[in-house]
């Protein structure tokens, strides 16, 4: 809905005392909101969300606390708002974050209703605080329960903080092999010259105040479940109580001769795409792989590089994921900015001069002059360290876990990139999914279930891809579609894709059609089934399109 303009005004009946410490303001009348609905309103230049749900009005802060999109433009469903860009969760009456990839909470305003009209005082104080952080305990003396997390990312640093939220008064000890604290990871193939400091998610002292240990650069080489002991590499050994298994996986090379020369480059740390960002300014790149990152890499460089060429070894970018039609508009978007594509091509050499990339050796026997290779061709899970031990992996060494993320061994959990789990919305089939959002929705269920409060993983998976500064966003689990339902138009650069299976709704992709992708999202988690007819239909109100 439009926002209402506020107009000024005291409650008739304030305590003077409050005013001083409060702003109010009169945002709009009792009849301008029905039930179900939301609009942004102003109190002092200040953007709050007004709710009303069950007859009751709320007010929190407005923008989402993930990248600050404006909450009034996304989904309202029951007593949560759900972000329109990157599909992060609030509850509207208490403002706590529900649902990643936002970490903290939103403020929460009070709100009154006098003679049909209604106010909402901003506490001035808070009134420059965009973000809140959920009240936190620390560590609590004489308690020496020990939970260890081993890897530095999203899962780790979300199970870290619900415990502390939920007052676990133990030992944390989160462990990276990593020379930094968790860092934004999603941010490393859309900003590439990055700072590291700049995309830290919690700064040193706030580990320090809540009692989470970090240990860094510190790599876990055996888990003994028998002894609940973790050996690493720098000889120490460590026992615990629980144990989060999150070490994540590693990029995969290219089996092929001239892979140790210089210049051939891998995306996995902002080392990494600092180095990439130099190199490849003012030179010939050639980048391997047509999965998110290798796109969202080569739509970085399209200002920087002389040149770029892309081998893929598919027909189309994302075929599997997205499918033809998408694919066949990245190429498009990408190869009208001079970017060349070598499709269901491999490499079978990498040429070198004075140790240096000099060309790239093609399968259909085309040679590319190169002085930067980029590989991007898919991931291992690092979990070499827990062979021999007695946790089940699958046949490619991913960890299984139950939809409490518990392993087979009690006590030691797995979450984020290395685990395979039930996805509730695919009929609980088993998945692998990589994804920023659902590793911290991991880390939040396996800190619930680490104190006994049992709690499944409902989580529908969100994503996101940036090209040429536009966002593909994408929400459900599409794998096994049979037909994609398109709304809107390649040519407008505005899409939405709704990917069918067993004529429902699995799964949906859109560009500039913005919020229907987190209107697909609260359907999936709710279980409320889209059906292939109400897709096919021109009706699109349950999308609520602003």
């Amino acid at each position: 809905m439009s926002g209402a303009k506020p107009s000024r005004g005291e409650f008739p009946d304030s305590d003077p005392e409050d005013s001083e410490e409060e702003l109010t303001q009169v945002v709009c009348l009792e009849s301008d909101l029905q039930d179900g609905q939301m609009m942004e309103v102003e109190v002092g230049h200040h953007s709050v969300l007004l709710t009303r749900t069950e007859g009751r009005y709320s007010a929190i802060g407005n923008q989402c606390t993930h990248y600050g999109a404006p909450l009034s433009k996304g989904i309202l469903s029951g007593h949560r708002v759900r972000c329109p860009w990157h599909g992060a969760c609030f509850n509207v009456l208490t403002g706590d974050m529900e649902e990643y990839p936002g970490m903290d909470c939103l403020p929460c305003h009070k709100v009154q209703i006098q003679n049909s009209k209604v106010y909402v005082s901003v506490n001035k104080k808070t009134l420059r605080q965009e973000k809140r952080i959920k009240s936190m305990g620390s560590a609590v003396p004489g308690v020496t329960h020990t939970i260890i997390l081993l890897g530095g990312g999203a899962a780790s640093l979300s199970c870290a903080e619900i415990l502390r939220q939920e007052r676990f008064g133990g030992r944390i000890i989160m462990v990276t092999r990593d020379d930094l604290l968790p860092y934004d990871k999603t941010r490393l193939s859309k900003v590439m010259n990055v700072e590291s400091e700049t995309i830290l998610l919690r700064r040193r002292e706030f580990f320090h105040q809540y009692d989470i240990e970090v240990w860094l650069r510190k790599e876990a080489l055996s888990v003994d479940t028998d002894k609940k002991t973790v050996a690493f590499d720098d000889g120490s050994v460590q026992s615990y109580d629980q144990l989060l298994i999150s070490t994540g996986c590693r990029a995969k090379g290219l089996d092929v001769p001239g892979m140790k020369l210089d210049n051939v480059m891998m995306l996995e740390t902002p080392e990494d795409a600092r180095q990439i960002h130099a190199a490849c300014t003012g030179t010939n790149v050639v980048l391997v792989g047509t999965s998110f990152v290798g796109m969202e890499v080569a739509s970085y460089l399209i200002d920087k590089s002389s040149s770029i060429t892309v081998i893929g070894s598919s027909d189309l970018p994302y075929q599997n994921t997205l499918g033809r039609e998408i694919g066949k508009f990245t190429l498009t978007m990408l190869s009208e900015r001079n970017v060349k594509f070598y499709m269901n091509d491999n490499v079978t050499e990498v040429k070198g001069v004075d140790g240096k990339v000099k060309e790239v050796v093609l399968k259909s026997g085309k040679v590319i002059p190169a002085d930067v290779l980029i590989v991007g061709v898919g991931i291992f899970p690092n979990s070499q360290f827990l062979q021999g031990s007695k946790i089940t992996m699958d046949s490619k060494h991913f960890v299984i876990v139950d939809k409490y993320m518990r392993t087979n061994v009690p006590d030691v959990f797995c979450a984020g990139d290395l685990a395979t789990f039930p996805l509730a919305m695919a009929k609980n089939r088993l998945v692998n999914i990589g994804h920023w959002q659902m590793a911290q929705a991991h880390g939040r269920i396996v800190a619930l279930n680490m104190i006994n409060k049992a709690t499944e993983l409902n989580s529908v998976p969100f994503y996101w891809t940036v090209l040429l500064g536009k966002t593909i966003r994408y929400a459900g689990y599409g794998e096994g579609y049979t037909e994609i339902v398109m709304k809107g138009k390649f040519e407008d650069r505005k899409f939405l894709a709704l990917y069918i299976k067993d004529d429902e709704v699995i799964a949906a992709a859109g560009l500039n059609y913005d919020p229907a992708v987190s209107a697909v999202a609260e359907r999936l988690v709710t279980g409320n089934v889209i059906t292939k007819a109400e897709a096919q239909s021109d009706d699109l109100s349950w999308l609520q399109l602003s």
